[in-house]
């Protein structure tokens, strides 16, 4: 649940600063009569994003199991690859979000009203279609419950409210410091949804090696008590797993942790002019 809620407390701030940032734009420069188009624009992006959530649970409920499993294992590195690409994306665009938004939304004004809305709806729908993604790959190890929707529904509501506080000037929030500790645990969560990506893969028979356990911690790893399951939900830490999966998530999780926790190269120095 808590892999989910954060999950959905990123990407959701993440959607809600990117609206929150335009209707300030628009309402600031005393634009409200396209306050509408944006809200046109949100609503179809977070339509198109539900609709793919629900294609893929659809698709993979209709496959046979070795289908399922090798889709589940396409999904799972795409999320992957989708959640490190965000979390270095931004690591460097925190900063500058508002001023580029602020930007292009200036230059959809000067284009036309179906450009407003185009623009509010391409600044969201990436989101919204990460989030199912990453919501789909995330839930595939937890137990068939509500679990899941319910944490991502609360992440994304916790979202909400904070971004209505930042455009509301209420709260002050360090984004900076906000995705960095969320870029961190979502490394370790991205690492799990890798290793489960690679588990789908050997029960599909794609990839040998299911058999040969890293270890057994069986007999420490209670299945049933509560840090079993927390620890499986958010990292997808098991048990029993196999040789490659512990390889695979090592060779993930060490290398991306070490090049997001290395400091920014220093900008070079503007040469002197005499």
């Amino acid at each position: 649940m808590f892999a989910s809620y954060l999950i959905g407390l990123r990407e959701g701030l993440e959607a809600t600063l990117v609206v929150s940032i335009l209707v300030a734009f628009l309402v600031k420069s005393d634009r409200r009569d396209r306050l509408s188009l944006v809200w046109t624009g949100v609503a179809a992006a977070v339509a198109l994003s539900v609709a793919f959530g629900a294609l893929l649970s659809f698709t993979a409920a209709h496959l046979a199991f070795e289908q399922q499993e090798l889709f589940e294992a396409v999904a799972s590195i795409a999320a992957t690859v989708f959640v490190t690409w965000m979390i270095f994306w931004m690591r460097g665009a925190a900063r500058k979000i508002a001023s580029d938004l602020r930007a292009k939304l200036g230059e959809a004004l000067q284009v036309g009203s179906v450009a407003v809305a185009v623009m509010a709806f391409l600044a969201v729908v990436r989101e919204g279609l990460e989030t199912s993604l990453l919501f789909f790959a995330s839930a595939q190890g937890a137990a068939t419950t509500a679990t899941p929707l319910i944490g991502i529904s609360l992440g994304l509501l916790t979202s909400i409210l904070i971004g209505w506080g930042l455009y509301a000037s209420a709260i002050r929030v360090n984004l900076t410091k906000f995705f960095t500790w969320t870029g961190l645990l979502l490394i370790l969560v991205a690492g799990g949804i890798l290793k489960y990506g690679v588990h789908d893969l050997q029960e599909a028979g794609i990839l040998p090696g299911r058999s040969t356990l890293a270890f057994d911690i069986s007999g420490v790893l209670d299945p049933s008590a509560w840090y079993s399951a927390l620890l499986s939900g958010m990292f997808n830490i098991t048990a029993t797993p196999s040789v490659l999966e512990v390889t695979a998530w090592v060779a993930y999780v060490l290398p991306v942790l070490f090049l997001f926790l290395r400091p920014a190269a220093p900008a070079k120095l503007a040469e002197s002019i005499s």
